[in-house]
């Protein structure tokens, strides 16, 4: 069609004298070729007014797993140790800096442990916030974890808190096919087999229960991913971390793994469910 306007603008543009043109008027293709430039127009100002607007954008998003640090704050401090950075931003001022130091020191002794063992192309800057406007406990994206204080507050030794955040950032599953309970499950694992100070927190797996799913996500799927690793296969918590993170996982992963699907599996767990002592 673009061509075929053309061809009969050059025509009416070399003056021919033909009172009609491949069967219409000339006044009839005078029309046509007026509204077709109109119409070229109108799409290019369209254009000229997008391509700023999407410009824009990409400059305002943050590049994938790039830390983006707060404007306000109270105090903010930058570590360097072990080939990592640990930018340590705090909003509130009755947060002491005991806790601070405490955190820190989690942070350098689990996190390049979890990197060299499930991913050694994790974020090599993380971001921490300690915030008192923060509702919840803790909350991962891309490299930044924010924190809330009175969790802190009220459970002064629960530091592996730190432990379980940082292993999503190693995680980095993305919009993965995997269900969010495994991710959850992985975390807990983590935070199970790399805490520093989980007895002090009272922190401990789960005894099995009437009731329990695999699906309930955190320490009860944690503990069934022990049992699968004492059971079944010792390497399946690192298969099911890089399907994750590969985006080739699927319901068949576990038979592959296990020898059952994720039901039969549970099962034999729910009849079975002693596991040894860490380590």
């Amino acid at each position: 069609m673009r061509e075929y306007l053309t061809q009969t603008e050059n025509e009416l543009t070399k003056g021919k004298s033909a009172k009609r043109i491949n069967g219409y008027s000339m006044s009839t293709y005078q029309s046509l070729i007026i509204k077709t430039k109109l119409i070229r127009m109108k799409n290019r100002n369209i254009i000229f007014l997008i391509l700023p607007l999407l410009i824009l954008t990409l400059n305002l998003s943050p590049a994938l797993g790039q830390v983006k640090e707060p404007s306000e704050y109270l105090t903010k401090d930058s570590i360097e140790e072990k080939g990592f950075t640990l930018i340590f931003v705090n909003k509130d001022p009755l947060f002491k800096p005991e806790m601070i130091s405490r955190l820190k020191e989690t942070f350098f002794t689990v996190y390049p442990k979890l990197a060299k063992d499930y991913n050694k192309k994790t974020a090599k800057k993380v971001l921490f916030i300690i915030d008192p406007q923060y509702d919840g406990v803790a909350g991962t994206s891309a490299g930044q974890v924010v924190f809330s204080p009175k969790w802190f507050y009220d459970h002064p030794e629960d530091i592996d808190v730190v432990t379980h955040e940082v292993m999503h950032i190693v995680q980095a599953y993305g919009n993965s096919p995997g269900p969010g309970w495994l991710t959850e499950g992985i975390a807990d694992y983590v935070r199970y087999e790399y805490g520093v100070n989980n007895p002090a927190a009272g922190w401990t797996l789960p005894d099995v229960k009437p009731g329990q799913s695999y699906t309930n996500a955190y320490r009860i799927t944690a503990r069934f991913l022990v049992w699968l690793e004492q059971r079944k296969d010792k390497k399946i918590v690192e298969t099911l971390d890089e399907v994750m993170r590969d985006h080739t996982y699927s319901d068949g992963i576990w038979e592959k793994l296990a020898g059952k699907n994720l039901d039969e599996l549970w099962k034999e767990y729910v009849s079975d469910p002693k596991i040894g002592s860490k380590g």
